[in-house]
C-alpha cells in the first residue's frame, strides 16, 4: 500500500492558516477548508497531485470557526462531496456565534477586530457525527480515523493516520500572534480555547493513540514531546479535579 501524503496548504502565508489536503491512490480528502474564497488555493494543492474537483471524496472540518469552514460550501459545490463534522458543531456551522475564550492578549485584541466573528456561507453538514470515532474506509482512505476530541470548541475532530500522523485542528498551535510566522516548533494556545482542560484530555487521548506528529491549524507540525509538554503547561492552568 503506497503511503497516505498530507499536503499542507497554506491559506494565508507562513502557516498562519491552515488546510489539508490528504492524497491516496488518485483520491482525496479535504481536511478544513479555510477562509471564504480559498478555492485556488486549494485547487492549487490538488493539481500539485494531479488531482481535480471531482477526485476529493469527502470535506472534513476539524471545527467550524470561519477560518476551518469558511469555504465549506464552495468547495461542496465543486467536488459534490459530503461534508463531515461532528454534530455538536452544527449550532456554528449554521450560524451561532462561537465561544471565544481568549487566550491571551492577541487573543483579546483579535477578537475586537471582529474578524473571528464574520458571517460566511452557513450550512448542514452532510455527515454530522455523534460517535467517538469514524473509520474513513468508506471514503477511501482505510488507513485513517476521525476521533471526536472537544475543547477548542464542543465538536473538535482530529484526523488520525495509522503511521502516527495525526491533523489535530486548533488543539493547539506554534509560533506568534495568530501562529505560524517565526517560532514554529514552539507550542502554545490558539488565540481561542473553550476548555483548556478537554483540549489537554484530548491532546492525551491522542498521544495514548500513538499520535507522534501533529499537523494544526496555526503553524506546525509539532512532535509527541512538545505536544505532551503542552499538555503539561495546560495541566498547571486547568488541572485534573481531585
Amino acid at each position: 500500500m503506497s503511503r497516505t501524503v498530507i499536503e499542507t496548504i497554506p491559506i494565508l502565508p507562513f502557516g498562519m492558516v491552515n488546510s489539508f489536503l490528504i492524497a491516496f491512490e488518485g483520491k482525496a480528502i479535504l481536511i478544513d477548508t479555510g477562509l471564504p474564497q480559498s478555492e485556488p488555493k486549494i485547487l492549487k494543492a490538488l493539481k500539485k497531485h494531479s488531482l481535480v474537483w471531482s477526485d476529493v471524496n469527502a470535506i472534513v472540518l476539524t471545527h467550524a470557526h470561519i477560518d476551518h469552514a469558511g469555504s465549506a460550501v464552495a468547495i461542496k459545490s465543486l467536488t459534490s462531496a459530503p461534508i463531515i463534522a461532528h454534530e455538536m458543531e452544527i449550532p456554528y456551522c449554521q450560524g451561532e456565534r462561537p465561544t471565544l475564550n481568549a487566550t491571551g492578549l492577541f487573543g483579546r485584541l483579535f477578537y475586537k477586530t471582529g474578524a473571528i466573528l464574520e458571517p460566511f456561507p452557513y450550512f448542514r453538514p452532510d455527515v454530522p457525527i455523534a460517535q467517538p470515532k469514524l473509520n474513513l474506509s468508506e471514503y477511501g482512505f482505510p488507513m485513517c480515523t476521525l476521533h471526536f476530541t472537544p475543547g477548542h470548541t464542543p465538536g473538535s475532530l482530529s484526523v488520525l493516520f495509522d503511521d502516527g500522523r495525526v491533523i489535530a485542528g486548533d488543539l493547539a498551535a506554534s509560533g506568534i500572534l495568530l501562529g505560524g510566522i517565526a517560532f514554529r516548533k514552539r507550542p502554545k494556545r490558539p488565540p481561542f480555547e473553550e476548555s483548556a482542560a478537554l483540549v489537554a484530555t484530548s491532546l492525551e487521548q491522542l498521544l495514548a493513540l500513538g499520535a507522534r506528529k501533529f499537523y494544526i491549524g496555526h503553524g506546525g507540525p509539532l512532535g509527541a514531546k512538545t505536544i505532551d509538554t503542552h499538555v503539561h503547561a495546560l495541566r498547571k492552568i486547568s488541572p485534573l479535579p481531585g
